[in-house]
């Protein structure tokens, strides 16, 4: 009976790196849950409501994000002033570090921007 079980320990722990590799790249967030995820972040650090995801990238350590937050609501509307924030996770979804890349009026479009009219 001892060695019955002292066998499957050993199969169970000859298995376990390889279920764990495995493990990490499934249970990894997909990209739609890691937008929801750093959306609620932001706003929970900074208590401004993210608007949108303006950009989305993988880089070496994780993802690179860009998105829009409402700094300052005013009326009309268009007067609001928003902000564009850097947002940065590692590869589980985390929150890594953030800050504010540029602040703007809602109504107004970039100036420094080329292919608009």
């Amino acid at each position: 009976m001892t060695n019955t079980k002292n066998t499957s320990e050993t199969q169970d722990s000859q298995k376990s790196p390889k279920r764990a590799e495995s493990d990490t790249a499934e249970d990894r967030p997909s990209p739609m849950q890691l937008l929801r995820d750093a959306r609620t972040q932001l706003e929970e650090l900074t208590g401004m409501a993210a608007e949108s995801v303006s950009s989305f990238e993988q880089t070496e350590h994780g993802w690179s994000l860009q998105v829009e937050v409402l700094e300052l609501a005013r009326v009309p509307d268009t007067m609001s002033l928003m902000a564009s924030y850097q947002v940065d996770l590692d590869l589980d979804g985390q929150l890594t570090g953030y800050r504010r890349v540029r602040r703007y009026e809602r109504g107004r479009a970039d100036a420094h921007r080329s292919g608009g009219r």
